[in-house]
């Protein structure tokens, strides 16, 4: 099926009541036929529904039509965006192991790999995603996973798949990406090599800001990269908590598996199923919504290239973007509704942020409704300056969401704040 038709039909098939609307299955806890039923559940000798922070029916249709549109083989629903990249990392990485991450990601993910994960014994190492020769230089016999961005958050740089992935396989180690601001529909990660895919389905997956939530997705095939791998020996050794059950050796996507059965089960961090409902609303116009944040976008970029106090534009829809070559190749329908754009200071950044009207001051991505945001003194606060420069971020640096209003008055409104 086309992608259009994936994103209205895929994962889901009608219950005996023939619901065209994926129904709401609100419930914690399912009955099970006896002993010997629930007994075979919790054995894995069959599969089915055990509890709803495990699986439930409404979020298997989201994870199944999400997967099914990133072209993967399997995927695991959770809490948010920030629980999809944690357990991408801790289904590998333990204590004293290394993870490699670039240094322009979202605010959100430096802080965690650079001082939660430390608290875990696991050491995050750096490398410019516009120089990826660099992780040769940071992999180790520790090294566990290679973590970035499709398209930077809010430097908007366009990571080069082909290097990566080049590195990573010559290695043996699993490649995570996350695919956030391109989504499954200008770019698909999976085809391109990439082992695991992550995102936050909080943002152009629900299309509203009506939801906090997140997926892991991983590749057809993943297995045979991990089977008798010593990166990976959980992988391929008895789990003792599951009496002896070896992940490699199983005839199912076996890294989403492992999240769902380990860290879903210890962690927690799952998706409500009306949120999974939720994203299931968002995706079925995702296609749409998608071609016109980009069109537009495209559109304020060019605006804002011509304008005499904007001193740099970073979007690679542009000729004169250094990424536009990478953007042609990876991304070819469409670059997303994210770009960001700098002015001399970190003080007529913020007179500009709020002298927008239709542009909201707001720390998301991804909505319905247009968002202005200064990383410098918002998601990326935590920064030094120092590490500031280095992801991208000066102190000017003003990131625009655009979202589905009419592009004229976009432009209005950011011609006002610029004036």
């Amino acid at each position: 099926m086309k992608e259009q038709t994936l994103a209205i039909h895929a994962g889901y098939t009608k219950d005996a009541q023939g619901t065209m609307a994926v129904p709401i299955y609100q419930t914690t806890a399912y009955e099970f036929r006896d002993t010997q039923h629930a007994a075979n559940l919790f054995e894995l000798k069959e599969l089915g529904n055990i509890y709803t922070r495990l699986m439930n029916p409404t979020t298997d249709v989201f994870e199944k039509r999400f997967t099914a549109l990133e072209h993967g083989a399997g995927g695991v629903g959770t809490a948010s965006g920030m629980s999809a990249i944690f357990y991408a990392i801790a289904n590998v990485a333990e204590s004293g192991d290394n993870i490699i991450v670039a240094k322009q990601v979202y605010g959100g993910t430096t802080t965690l790999t650079g001082h939660t994960i430390k608290r875990f014994g696991i050491e995050t190492r750096y490398f410019d995603v516009n120089h990826p020769s660099e992780i040769e230089t940071l992999i180790d016999e520790k090294t566990k996973i290679i973590l970035f961005e499709s398209i930077t958050n809010p430097s908007i740089d366009v990571a080069d798949f082909d290097a990566i992935v080049a590195i990573a396989n010559k290695h043996h180690i699993i490649s995570c990406v996350d695919n956030t601001v391109a989504t499954p529909i200008f770019c698909k990660p999976l085809t391109l090599g990439c082992d695991v895919v992550v995102h936050s389905a909080s943002k152009y997956t629900t299309g509203q800001g009506l939801a906090i939530g997140g997926i892991v997705v991983e590749r057809k095939g993943l297995v045979e990269k991990i089977k008798n791998n010593p990166r990976y020996a959980h992988f391929n050794e008895p789990d003792e908590s599951y009496h002896g059950l070896i992940y490699s050796d199983l005839p199912l996507p076996l890294f989403t598996l492992r999240i769902r059965l380990a860290l879903l089960r210890d962690l927690g961090a799952a998706p409500s199923p009306f949120n999974s409902w939720l994203y299931i609303q968002g995706l079925e116009t995702l296609p749409l919504r998608m071609k016109q944040h980009a069109s537009s976008a495209l559109t304020i970029a060019q605006y804002l290239e011509n304008h005499p106090k904007v001193k740099k534009v970073n979007y690679p829809g542009l000729e004169s973007s250094p990424h536009y070559a990478l953007a042609q190749k990876y991304f070819p329908k469409g670059q997303s509704g994210l770009l960001s754009f700098e002015v001399e200071t970190l003080e007529e950044a913020r007179a500009i942020a709020d002298g927008t009207e239709i542009f909201k001051v707001v720390v998301n991505i991804g909505d319905s409704k247009s968002i202005i945001t200064h990383p410098a003194s918002t998601t990326h606060q935590q920064l030094s300056n120092q590490e500031l420069i280095e992801a991208g971020i000066p102190a000017g640096l003003i990131r625009l969401s655009v979202g589905l209003e009419d592009t004229e008055d976009l432009i209005a409104d950011l011609e006002k704040a610029l004036s």
